[in-house]
């Protein structure tokens, strides 16, 4: 079994809209001019470096913005052009929420779980309905139907859709979602929460809590994992109250590494112990305490918003944003990650600022995927990253995306012309087959 990193690719309407409340750098950089182009090829160095160190990596594609299909539904009528005009005239904030590239972030596209840890030894995938946020929300059934063309043979793959819209079950995606194993003891998966749907708990009182804990249950049933294998830890209150509204912003495992913050979950301490009782001696974990990196420091610079990977010769490497390299309390921290006895034995720093100033570091970028070489054989559409696809991909950026867009751009008809044809020919270079509305 390898793990392939599934990234998103960049969309063209990538833009700062301040959106998302609780995500500090989405709604600090609201309204700045973006740079759609320097985003995407900015995401694709890093997939190229990623693959360079011998990781598994693939790619996943934009979903086509302004949502047209959205607009309808809200009672705008005419043909694509009339649609945007009267949107921009009568409601440009919900214009912003439905031309919003989010999906990019492929960390709350869903949640997956490996064949090798489900009852019936397939590779499960539920894609997250991101219920809590209006702009996220409509990527689900996008997301779906992206999976399920990739992840299209039934003996190997179950493609659930989306948990039910609603507050009660709200899900994020892997962005809550850790999965740690040892040699010789089956993987643990954590699944984390932020609220209780109807149980009782002390919350965030700045910033809400977005998945609940009745969600994450659900995952667990729906992918038929061993129950004595699930933990289901609390997201920290005050963590959410400092930025962290998910998991990923104060928290990042691999294999049988944790690396933390103590305020990324409720009672860290008990955890740790219930997880080195899981996983025995070779598990490791490597806490954060506020006296050495300031929680308003981890927010802004990203270092557990890191990707953790397992390297061929079967060492660890981080690959983190430059933002954790110019801070110095986060520098020191990775630092110490390195020099203390750990599996990790370097860190990289990677420039993602386009995405970093909009909420979401290179753990954000991507969904891990475990794969054997029978799942691997079973996909057929182009989606593995080679030099010939960065190349191509790279080309059709340039070709395709604007340089800057300001908010005022999104008023733009045309913007979603181009779109739209960028995402068409996109789908005929990864052999995706039509999976977007436009092209049904």
């Amino acid at each position: 079994m390898r793990e392939y990193n599934f990234d998103g690719l960049v969309g063209p309407t990538h833009n700062f809209a301040g959106l998302s409340p609780g995500n500090l750098a989405s709604q600090s950089h609201g309204g700045e001019p973006s740079h759609p182009r320097e985003a995407a090829l900015q995401g694709l160095e890093k997939m190229r470096f990623v693959a360079g160190l011998g990781v598994g990596q693939a790619v996943l594609p934009p979903q086509p913005r302004p949502s047209l299909r959205t607009l309808r539904a809200l009672g705008f009528t005419g043909s694509d052009e009339e649609v945007i005009t009267r949107a921009a005239r009568e409601s440009e904030h919900l214009l912003r929420l439905t031309s919003s590239a989010s999906a990019m972030w492929t960390a709350n596209a869903a949640t997956i779980a490996p064949s090798s840890d489900t009852a019936d030894g397939r590779l499960h995938l539920t894609p997250a309905n991101l219920s809590q946020m209006f702009h996220r929300a409509i990527e689900a059934d996008t997301t779906h139907s992206v999976l399920r063309a990739i992840f299209s043979d039934a003996r190997h793959f179950a493609v659930h859709p989306p948990l039910p819209p609603g507050s009660h079950f709200a899900d994020e995606g892997a962005a809550n979602h850790t999965r740690l194993s040892t040699p010789g003891h089956a993987a643990v998966h954590l699944l984390a929460w932020g609220r209780g749907a109807w149980h009782d708990v002390a919350g965030p009182k700045r910033f809400p809590a977005r998945q609940t804990l009745e969600a994450s249950q659900a995952l667990a049933r729906l992918h038929q994992l061993d129950m004595r294998q699930v933990l289901f830890p609390q997201q920290h209150p005050d963590g959410i109250d400092a930025g962290a509204f998910h998991t990923d912003v104060l928290a990042v495992g691999n294999g049988a590494f944790l690396m933390l913050h103590e305020l990324a979950f409720v009672d860290h301490p008990g955890l740790l112990q219930m997880l080195r009782e899981k996983l025995g001696p070779d598990f490791r974990a490597i806490v954060a305490t506020t006296a050495e990196l300031p929680v308003q420091d981890a927010v802004r610079a990203y270092p557990f918003n890191s990707q953790v990977l397992t390297l061929p010769e079967g060492r660890m490497a981080i690959v983190a944003p430059v933002e954790s390299r110019e801070t110095p309390a986060a520098r020191r921290f990775l630092e110490r990650v390195v020099a203390e006895d750990s599996p990790v034995t370097a860190v990289h720093y990677l420039d993602v600022r386009q995405s970093m100033n909009n909420g979401g570091g290179p753990a954000c970028l991507r969904q891990r995927i475990s794969l054997t070489d029978a799942e691997r054989g079973a996909i057929t559409a182009d989606v593995f990253y080679t030099p010939a696809l960065h190349d191509s991909l790279a080309a059709w950026v340039r070709r395709n995306y604007r340089e800057v867009l300001r908010p005022r751009d999104l008023q733009d008809p045309q913007l979603a012309r181009e779109t739209m044809t960028a995402l068409d020919e996109l789908t005929r270079i990864l052999k995706l087959g039509s999976v977007y509305d436009f092209q049904q």
